[in-house]
């Protein structure tokens, strides 16, 4: 099903970009808080997004809230093109520096993600929330060093649930994140579900988690 969203172009280089035979082309470009706040704002105001955690959010402190991300270098935003049309937004960020790290044992080669598509309209395409998601895939695995991805959804979010399962995640459980309230950035307690995705075989394989040092003598 095609997302209705405006086409709007960013200045930024794309990141990666892959073209699939009868589907277009998808690429992947950091998200541009100033230009592309307008799209985000519309998609987080929706009740649909309330997981999201911005209801109610203006656009300029959607702006604010991803010139943050922008600054850091443990937290990306991606907005998700499918040629010229802004289709998802998609987030990866390192699990040891972010709060899901309190709430389970981190291992070299985790990569933390959160997804957020489009609003859908129109006549319903067949495939094509599969096949996107399988852009999104081999997208965090493009890197041989990471090994598996996180997940942690909001545990009353049934349908990012369902969507982790279809894609192969594993559900582990419920997690307590806890509050972070820092100058920048404020997030609320969240109860949410905690979910792995190994590495796919067909991807190729990891590199080799490095070797615990040995003990001094």
């Amino acid at each position: 099903m095609r997302p209705s969203s405006p086409t709007t172009g960013s200045p930024r280089a794309d990141v990666y970009a892959e073209t699939i035979e009868g589907f277009g082309t998808v690429r992947f470009t950091p998200v541009d808080p100033a230009s592309d706040s307008a799209v985000l704002h519309s998609w987080v105001a929706e009740e649909r997004a309330v997981f999201w955690g911005m209801n109610g959010a203006s656009r300029e402190l959607v702006q604010e809230i991803y010139e943050d991300v922008d600054r850091r270098d443990t937290h990306h935003a991606f907005m998700v093109r499918l040629d010229d049309e802004p289709v998802a937004l998609f987030q990866t960020y390192q699990p040891e520096e972010d709060r899901v790290s309190e709430c389970y044992p981190v291992r070299e080669g985790d990569v933390g993600v959160h997804l957020m598509l489009a609003p859908a309209a129109g006549a319903p395409r067949p495939g094509f929330s599969r096949t996107l998601i399988g852009a999104l895939v081999r997208f965090t695995f493009r890197d041989p060093a990471v090994r598996r991805a996180v997940g942690e959804p909001d545990a009353r979010n049934d349908k990012a649930l369902a969507l982790l399962t279809k894609i192969g995640f594993v559900p582990q459980g419920e997690i307590l994140l806890p509050e972070v309230d820092l100058p920048e950035v404020y997030l609320p307690e969240k109860r949410a579900v905690l979910a792995f995705l190994d590495r796919p075989a067909g991807l190729g394989p990891a590199l080799p988690a490095p070797e615990d040092p040995e003990d001094p003598e």
